[in-house]
């Protein structure tokens, strides 16, 4: 597919639509050259709900490590997380010393953390009564930077660094440097026991304002005529590190990174039970899902790659 894609969607609309229909798909927006191009909703409530976006929580996570970074609140992302958690100088395990913001923000802490394994995609930090430290407290399996393993933990440590930073919370700091100026006033971001937001898992926002978010990494991080986060560290984030579950695609720091045939690389927030927030940046596409496809999460992807990422 190329920017041709106006007459290519009125070919393939009503395909999608037979095919999200099918699922526990709630919403599908799909834009090229910041025009939406089609819409999908279940019923009517599901144009205003705010979606349970899950792990997509991640990639706004991210982005708002990136604006601290950018902004100087954080000086360097090699520093090592001890500086923010002075009881890991305690540890006996020492390794935990060299683990540094990068590490978290690649997953590469090396902590033994099952969420993809036995936890069954839930985090057992959430029944603790301080997840902070319940994930600093976690045992390495390997080297920090050795291999990557899928742990919210990693953005629950980031999402606290920030707070520590900036004197803000999550939300306060996204509100001010992010929603503000995206016009996403519409959400809702649940905190761990300790009052940090939650980082993995917390956000529930419209299928709009999660589509402007996708918007703003597609445009290289300009929102109108304000820079809110740099070309560069979008590049940086997106790029595809590890390769750990096939079955996904690489993942970048906070974001899924992928390839197709014919349009080259692609990336993408990724939650579970089917929500989305893909980018196809040689298509000037932005597609966003939400869903409710607990059994399935990668199936209204595999909708999407079918029909229009070959």
């Amino acid at each position: 597919m190329g920017h041709s894609t106006d007459n290519l969607f009125k070919w393939y609309s009503g395909l999608l639509s037979e095919l999200l229909v099918k699922e526990k798909v709630y919403s599908c927006l799909i834009s090229v050259d910041n025009e939406i191009v089609y819409q999908f909703f279940k019923n009517k409530k599901m144009e205003k709900k705010q979606h349970k976006i899950n792990s997509c929580t991640k990639s706004v996570t991210s982005c708002l490590i990136g604006i601290a970074f950018e902004r100087g609140h954080i000086p360097d992302l090699s520093t090592p997380i001890s500086t923010y958690f002075p009881s890991l100088l305690d540890d006996l395990d020492q390794r935990k010393q060299l683990i540094t913001i990068d590490h978290l923000l690649t997953m590469t802490a090396g902590f033994d953390w099952p969420e993809m394994g036995e936890w069954g995609g839930w985090p057992h930090m959430i029944h603790s009564t301080n997840w902070v430290k319940y994930v600093l407290e976690r045992p390495l399996l390997t080297e920090p930077g050795e291999t990557m393993n899928y742990n919210s933990g990693c953005s629950q440590l980031l999402l606290a660094i920030l707070q520590k930073t900036t004197g803000q919370s999550a939300r306060d700091f996204a509100v001010r440097h992010l929603f503000s100026h995206l016009g996403c006033n519409d959400f809702i971001w649940h905190e761990d026991p300790q009052g940090v937001n939650i980082g993995g898992f917390g956000l529930h926002m419209t299928v709009q304002n999660l589509h402007k978010f996708g918007s703003l990494y597609l445009n290289k991080g300009k929102w109108g005529k304000k820079q809110l986060l740099s070309e560069e560290w979008i590049a940086r984030t997106t790029e595809p590190e590890h390769l750990t579950y096939p079955a996904f695609g690489h993942y970048g720091r906070h974001w899924w990174v992928s390839q197709a045939s014919n349009i080259g690389t692609y990336y993408f927030a990724m939650g579970m039970g089917g929500q989305y927030c893909c980018v196809v940046p040689s298509l000037g596409m932005n597609i966003t899902i939400t869903s409710d496809t607990y059994g399935d999460t990668v199936k209204p992807l595999q909708i999407i790659k079918s029909v229009l990422l070959q």
